[in-house]
Formats: structure tokens, sequence, C-alpha cells
């Protein structure tokens, strides 16, 4: 019974995964993170072509496994850059609902103040490192010099 369970959760994620990836590619979409770097191809350390502002809209060129090809809205920008940068929820600016860039991509990815509160209850969070630590830059160089002396996979 269990192995049926499984089986019939696996199809159905695989599914709407597809079907998403069907509704996503031809349709506009909008950047859901601070800035996103469009990539002359698909991979982390393809050079960048350019970049794209929070809540800008772009149409879905293709798509091709975790990444998508996307033309800007005003038609001066195409790249590609992972479809987990994208939302097909049109997003609000910030100065129409009072509400910080950060607080509305937070808000994006399921953290609201339900979630907050639960995470405050425990009072051992130190908010200032997580700011610090957002802070801190690596260049591409590095973070390549790292992966490769650390023998790990490049991906895509």
């Amino acid at each position: 019974m269990k192995k049926i369970i499984v089986v019939f959760c696996l199809g159905f994620f695989a599914t709407v995964s597809a079907l998403q990836a069907q509704a996503v590619k031809g349709g506009t979409m909008y950047v859901a993170a601070k800035t996103i770097e469009l990539k002359s191809s698909t991979g982390f350390f393809a050079s960048s072509k350019g970049t794209l502002a929070y809540g800008a809209a772009v149409s879905v060129l293709q798509i091709k496994g975790k990444w998508a090809e996307v033309k800007s809205s005003t038609g001066s920008s195409t790249g590609w850059t992972a479809v987990a940068n994208l939302s097909a929820k049109r997003i609000v600016s910030s100065s129409a609902t009072g509400a910080t860039a950060n607080e509305v991509a937070l808000a994006g990815k399921g953290f609201n103040q339900e979630i907050e509160n639960a995470y405050k209850a425990g009072g051992t969070l130190n908010y200032a490192d997580v700011d610090r630590t957002e802070t801190q830059k690596v260049s591409k160089q590095e973070l390549k010099n790292f992966i490769t002396e650390g023998h790990l996979s490049l991906g895509d």
C-alpha cells in the first residue's frame, strides 16, 4: 500500500511540474529576487548579459531544465536565469504596499508575520548575524576556486 501511495505522489508531482513548465513557457513572469543576472547560457558561471530588478516583467522564450530564457518587457535584455528566480504572480511595487522590497520578496517566498512570530518565540535568533551574512560578498572567481579545490560539481 505504501508503495502505491509513493508512486501516486511521484506521478502527481511530476504531472504538476510538467504542467507548470508548459504554463510558464511563452507567458509573462516576474523577477522574484532582489536582482537577477541574465546569463549568456545556462549555468551559474556563464557570462553576464545584464541584470533585471525585482518585479520586472519578462516573457519566457524557452525552458531548459532549471533554466528559463527570458526577454525583458522593454525588449532590451534577453538571457538565461534560474526558473526559481521567477514568479507567475505579478509583483506589486513596494511603494504601493508600504512594504520594503525585502519584505515583499520574503512574503513571495511564504515568509509572513505568523512565521516570523514563531521564530521569535524561540528567543534565540540573532537577526544582526543574518543581516551581516547578507552583506558578505564572494566573487565568482573565489566561488569557482572553492568548488574546484573542494572537488565539487559545477552543476548546471
